[in-house]
């Protein structure tokens, strides 16, 4: 009998308690929605995916604008190297980034050139 009321009381809290966790959490995501937290934040997101300049992924690898895609790949290996063995992961993925934007801005100006 004990045991039936313990289960009981345990099934009506699980109840109660899941209700105000969905109300509560109904009530945050429309406070968010309010204040302009989930666009500040879908806006985040989108500035964070935005590819690297090329300006900036030239001074990220310290080449120049005239640099050949040899010397853009010799310096991307040595800085992706570096910071590999006694570097940062952060440093190391701007390099990366730096290279995959001049990537596509030298495919696009061979692309340019052959098209003429």
């Amino acid at each position: 009998m004990a045991a039936k009321i313990l289960a009981n009381v345990i099934v009506l809290g699980s109840a109660v308690l899941g209700r105000a966790f969905v109300q509560a959490y109904r009530q945050a995501l429309s406070n968010a929605s309010k204040s302009g937290v989930a666009r500040e934040a879908v806006q985040n997101i989108r500035r964070a995916s935005k590819s690297m300049a090329e300006p900036e992924a030239r001074q990220v690898l310290g080449v120049t604008e005239h640099a050949s895609w040899e010397e853009i790949s010799q310096r991307y290996d040595s800085l992706f190297k570096q910071n590999a063995t006694k570097g940062s992961f952060y440093l190391q993925s701007k390099v990366h980034r730096a290279k995959e934007c001049l990537e596509g801005a030298y495919a696009k100006k061979a692309q340019g050139t052959t098209d003429a």
